[in-house]
């Protein structure tokens, strides 16, 4: 339809008016096919000019964020879009697309929702072109609430039966230092009624000092096991903000060094060339690398390679920590996030379960793979805030 109506404007003086007036149907005929397709999307699409003034919206947007004004009145066409736009922090962060001059990127929003609700929406901006000339740019809103809320009743599902399984490891290691504590009372207990028995003398010190002491190391023991179980329950509550996770772990690595070159450990970085900021938790992601990373060094009792590496692919950020250390048989390395297990003989069996929770946290995938003899490596992948990266053409500018 676009090419008939160029090549008719091209001629339209040469048009009978009967012929012009078919022209103008053809061409309302087509706006409102386009606005029932706008207005019959769920997605939310907000198409603004170089300067943010509203080119048009569908009802979809109009619904998932809130307009102080609206935005279909024509008073408005002089007024930027962040001016229309009811919620702050929304605003802000639209108006801060035209002061940077950004493209490319999205965000997520908790907005209320009638009722006391909450709903949350991922907002991203894309270039509008014409010509091969950026004439504006397209603000599109996904309605993320209930993909949220699957997400957070999995975590729970999860969250869940890794308790289970973290009760019933407590129950045991409570058991043994409860039985040596029960036994060593016991030893008191009859040393005294015999001293009792043999003229009320009361053993030695240096006697009740051993069994006492006993006692009070298994009530450690307890105590430790104690807070290690909270540590391993406490629902993990991160703070996302955008962040560069190659810069996180380049500073992960300047920290490490000094560590590992007295362990005679190599660290090789090869990292992403354009690298995309992530919604993470800048503390608990580096929590994540230093673990892994202290996880490899144990594998490296005689010196070897630690490596990070980094790669974009497709909607993903990947991230590999890998060693030429002595890896693992496939049975430890399907078991190697369950809390509580662990190979090493001062180890909690916390560490990997915790870097589980966390990059779940981040919406991420980790996974190892390992080879007996040969070495450990493990992936993690992250999502990118943004997955479409397009870019799409303009109303004609005259």
């Amino acid at each position: 339809m676009n090419g008939f109506v160029k090549r008719v404007s091209t001629k339209i003086s040469k048009l009978s008016g009967e012929q012009i007036e078919q022209v103008i149907d053809a061409i309302s005929e087509e706006n409102e096919i386009r606005d029932a397709i706008l207005g019959s999307l769920s997605t939310g699409l907000i198409v603004c000019d170089e300067n943010g003034l509203l080119y048009q919206t569908n009802k979809a947007a109009e619904r998932l964020v809130p307009f102080a004004k609206n935005p279909g009145d024509p008073r408005v066409g002089d007024v930027p879009v962040w001016e229309l736009i009811a919620d702050a922090d929304v605003a802000a962060f639209v108006k801060s697309l035209w002061e940077k001059q950004r493209n490319n990127v999205s965000r997520d929003f908790a907005l209320s929702a009638p009722g006391g609700a909450t709903r949350r929406i991922t907002l991203s901006a894309m270039a509008l072109v014409r010509g091969k000339k950026m004439t504006g740019t397209i603000l599109k809103i996904d309605d993320v609430t209930e993909k949220f809320n699957q997400e957070l009743r999995l975590r729970r599902m999860e969250n869940l039966a890794g308790l289970t399984n973290v009760a019933a490891n407590v129950a045991h290691e409570i058991k043994n230092p409860l039985g040596s504590i029960s036994i060593h009372i016991q030893l008191i207990q009859k040393a005294l009624v015999k001293a009792r028995g043999a003229g009320g003398l009361l053993p030695g010190e240096k006697f009740l000092e051993r069994y006492l002491g006993i006692v009070n190391e298994e009530i450690e023991r307890l105590n430790k096991i104690v807070v290690d179980f909270l540590y391993a329950v406490r629902p993990v509550r991160p703070v996302l903000a955008l962040t560069n996770p190659d810069e996180a772990l380049k500073k992960a690595a300047e920290f490490l060094r000094p560590e590992l070159s007295a362990k005679r450990v190599e660290l090789k970085l090869s990292l992403a060339p354009e690298c995309p900021d992530l919604l993470l938790d800048e503390k608990l992601f580096r929590q994540v690398i230093l673990n892994l990373a202290k996880n490899a060094v144990a594998a490296l009792p005689d010196g070897g390679i630690l490596a990070f590496s980094s790669r974009v692919r497709h909607d993903r950020y990947i991230l590999t920590v890998a060693d030429n250390g002595h890896g693992m048989e496939p049975e430890t390395a399907a078991r190697i996030f369950e809390p509580y297990f662990t190979t090493k003989a001062d180890g909690t069996g916390l560490g990997m379960t915790m870097a589980y929770k966390i990059i779940r946290e981040f919406l991420g995938d980790i996974d190892v793979k390992s080879i007996a003899g040969e070495g450990t490596a493990v992936v993690i992948s992250l999502p990118l805030p943004q997955s479409e990266r397009r870019l799409l053409e303009g109303p004609a500018t005259t």
